[in-house]
């Protein structure tokens, strides 16, 4: 049966990336036998440019009928004075609302080709492998009352709700401890418990939902000494769960180990597996056009894409030993180029790929 797939390649480098991943599936489908039907539209600023929304009606009819989306990037200097609830980020939080894509998925693997190209030591980070599991529709960034007022003595002040169900909770730790039985069974549960009620509970569900999973060992830590260990010894954790905000930043701390933040996917899940796949970098707006953004992150986000929602395993094996065949030949975009290796453009990087994958 023919799945549909959305393709929202959003603003800046988004639809440079875009681009090399849909000759990827173009070629899947030409010579491997993947049948999907690609439809687009638009996100962000390019949507708000278009129709002065961020998130259009148009996109969110399309997004309820896909099996699964392919997202590029949103955002842009230009849009920076924009209210808030039409810049184009409003736009990215809220179809993660529309479609209840609480599960945010964010592997940090360092291709051992790449080890001198992370700013930690090689032997820190060679076989460097984690698992971020951050909860994607709750926390501070939906949390109600939210506002910047100003008081009766003229002074603003600005506040912010973090706040958790514990149904929420619930299910984050489930999709985390399944991961954690399909890799090391080990799962660290990053919170602020030492100081933050939410943490608290976020903290005590997490232990009810372990007993349910017996052989996955479970750990907790705080956020502040996770941040440091990423850095000091990464190679401890297997998988890491963890609410919206922690989340956000130790996931592109993480990248970083990497060598390049450029070289990471992400899967955003609902609880019917259904998912939108993006690389977890930005827009690059001072890059944009300059046909130098790295596409693998993005490449390697339909391979995510493959193997969680389109239920395909075999054929996201093809483009992980593609891009790694790529990488083994000495093939580097700017972020990841060393001396020795060769520098490409963005579209000769989709071009090597699709090469290793018809090879």
């Amino acid at each position: 049966m023919t799945q549909k797939i959305l393709v929202l390649p959003g603003d800046g480098i988004g639809k440079e990336i875009v681009a090399e991943a849909i000759k990827v599936i173009d070629v899947l489908s030409a010579d491997f036998g993947l049948d999907v039907e690609l439809e687009y539209a638009d996100i962000g600023g390019a949507a708000y440019d278009a129709s002065g929304h961020p998130y259009p009606e148009d996109t969110k009819k399309k997004a309820a009928t896909a099996d699964a989306i392919l997202l590029g990037a949103v955002g842009g200097y230009q849009y920076e004075d924009l209210p808030r609830e039409l810049r184009p980020e409003r736009g990215l939080l809220a179809i993660r609302e529309d479609l209840d894509l609480f599960s945010n998925l964010r592997p940090a693997i360092l291709n051992e080709t790449l080890a001198d190209a992370s700013s930690l030591r090689p032997e820190v980070v060679a076989g460097l492998d984690i698992m971020i599991v951050r909860e994607l529709t709750g926390g501070i960034y939906f949390g109600q009352p939210r506002a910047i007022e100003t008081n009766e003595s003229g002074e603003r002040f600005a506040y912010n709700t973090m706040v958790y169900k514990e149904s929420e909770i619930e299910r984050i730790a489930h999709s985390a401890f399944k991961i954690a039985m399909q890799r090391g069974k080990r799962l660290c549960s990053v919170d602020k418990a030492n100081v933050l009620e939410v943490s608290e509970l976020w903290r005590e569900v997490v232990i009810r939902v372990s007993a349910e999973y017996p052989e996955v060992e479970l750990s907790h830590m705080y956020v502040d000494n996770a941040a440091m260990q990423l850095v000091k010894e990464p190679k401890q954790f297997d998988v890491i769960v963890t609410g919206n905000l922690f989340g956000d930043i130790l996931s592109d701390a993480a990248a970083m180990l990497t060598g390049s933040i450029g070289m990471l996917p992400s899967a955003s899940l609902n609880a019917s597996g259904m998912g939108m796949y993006e690389p977890i970098h930005g827009s690059a707006p001072d890059i944009e056009g300059q046909n130098i953004a790295n596409p693998l992150a993005t490449i390697m986000s339909v391979s995510m894409m493959l193997r969680y929602s389109l239920d395909n395993a075999a054929l996201a094996q093809k483009i992980d030993d593609a891009v790694n065949k790529v990488l083994e030949q000495g093939y580097r975009t700017a972020d990841i180029y060393v001396d020795g290796m060769k520098q490409v453009t963005t579209t000769e990087m989709g071009d090597a790929v699709v090469a290793a994958l018809k090879a």
